[in-house]
């Protein structure tokens, strides 16, 4: 085909989600064939992007100042936090725009098939913003896996003593399904339909 350089490039692409040899090889080819309008903008993007953006202080949303444009919001109501998985999950819930409260991102599930445990999740800034008293109700918007039940369950004993509402994403995650695939519809239905935990 080409060079090392080409096979370096869809190698790189083929490691993206979504993206198998084939489209890698596409995409790259595209690129390619018009580097100035393509390519070059987009190798700028991402060592712009590699530069500037960091998890948030507060939340762990990633964004390119600390605290991020979702904390930073005085519109936000600051006495919801919604704990979610990841920033993939985060940015489904702001993308479906039904929540104006604050999120919490925890890096993972628990998983003991994985190896993860309590000690590898994002849980002790949560508890911080809690125990500040100014939150009155924390969503656990966490998938309907096994793993994302788990973490609810053991989140919930955590919380329970801290005197905050707890509640749960309701209808309209299916089990086994993960928030960041969902359409904004079916997010704004398991919002607005989140129970008592």
């Amino acid at each position: 085909m080409g060079g090392p350089e080409i096979d370096r490039l869809i190698g790189l692409l083929s490691r993206l989600p979504g993206m198998g040899p084939r489209s890698a090889r596409r995409a790259a080819l595209k690129m390619l064939q018009q580097p100035e309008t393509r390519m070059l903008p987009l190798a700028s993007a991402l060592a712009e992007a590699a530069r500037a953006v960091k998890p948030c202080g507060e939340c762990g949303n990633l964004d390119s100042s600390d605290p991020c444009s979702i904390c930073a919001d005085p519109h936000r109501d600051r006495s919801i936090v919604c704990v979610v998985e990841g920033v993939g999950d985060l940015w489904a819930l702001e993308r479906a725009s039904v929540l104006r409260g604050l999120y919490h991102v925890l890096g993972g599930t628990l998983s003991a098939l994985n190896g993860i445990g309590p000690e590898d999740l994002n849980v002790a800034p949560l508890l911080t913003r809690i125990e500040e008293g100014n939150v009155k109700e924390v969503i656990l918007a966490l998938g309907a896996t096994v793993d994302g039940a788990t973490t609810a369950h053991w989140l919930t004993d955590r919380l329970r003593p801290l005197n905050v509402a707890i509640t749960r994403v309701g209808q309209g995650v299916p089990i086994g399904g993960a928030l960041d695939v969902l359409d904004d519809g079916t997010l704004a239905a398991a919002l607005r339909g989140r129970r008592a935990s």
